[in-house]
């Protein structure tokens, strides 16, 4: 299974890492995944919050069955780039909306609930965001409601910055199972289970 990660300029490291971190130490340990960070287009460089530079990223082509990552930040201040940039200027959102159309499932980590609701994946539908972001993705006709990570089938989103490593780790119990979960939880000495709530498009026989 392929699940990538969405880089653009301004998008906060944690919320990249975070999961990065969880599902990549979840395929060294067994787990069939996939795991790459990537652009929409062909980028020189990627400048992220707080300096990162990622120099040369691969292009993302995400297909059916595969995961997409939106990472968010720099959406409250909404001086530089981040988030509110890309939501403003459309171009992502607009690529997230052709994925999804390919049959890509979605998921978000704070603000990056934003680009989602940008593309109209998340109207109507349950999710969460960063609490200082909380209205804006309201006014998107989001149900928004208050969980570190809300699971509503092929639209999985997380709150706060950190709570990217819970998505991380929700994903891997998800789609990996349990144990599996338990043993990245060990290695990364993180707390968990997270808070998860389930939306009405939810798979939870598993």
């Amino acid at each position: 299974m392929r699940i990538g990660i969405l880089l653009f300029d301004g998008a906060e490291e944690l919320d990249v890492f975070g999961p990065y971190e969880a599902l990549s130490a979840a395929r060294r340990l067994g787990a069939g995944f996939e795991v790459g960070l990537g652009t929409v287009v062909p980028r020189e460089r990627v400048t992220l919050a707080f300096g990162t530079r990622l120099e040369s990223p691969d292009s993302l082509e995400p297909c059916a069955g595969d995961w997409l990552i939106v990472p968010g930040g720099g959406w409250l201040d909404g001086a530089g780039p981040g988030a509110r940039a890309e939501f403003q200027k459309g171009e992502i959102p607009k690529k997230l909306a052709e994925w999804r159309g390919r049959g890509v499932s979605m998921a978000s980590v704070c603000t990056g609930a934003l680009l989602l609701a940008a593309a109209g994946i998340s109207v109507d539908r349950v999710a969460t965001t960063h609490h200082g972001a909380e209205a804006d993705l309201r006014a998107t006709g989001t149900l928004v409601v208050k969980a570190r990570v809300v699971d509503d089938g092929d639209l999985v989103t997380a709150g706060g910055v950190s709570s990217g490593i819970d998505l991380g780790l929700w994903l891997v119990e998800r789609l990996a199972g349990s144990e599996l979960a338990r043993r990245v939880r060990e290695y990364l000495e993180y707390p968990f289970p997270a808070e998860v709530h389930f939306g009405p498009q939810a798979d939870r026989s598993s």
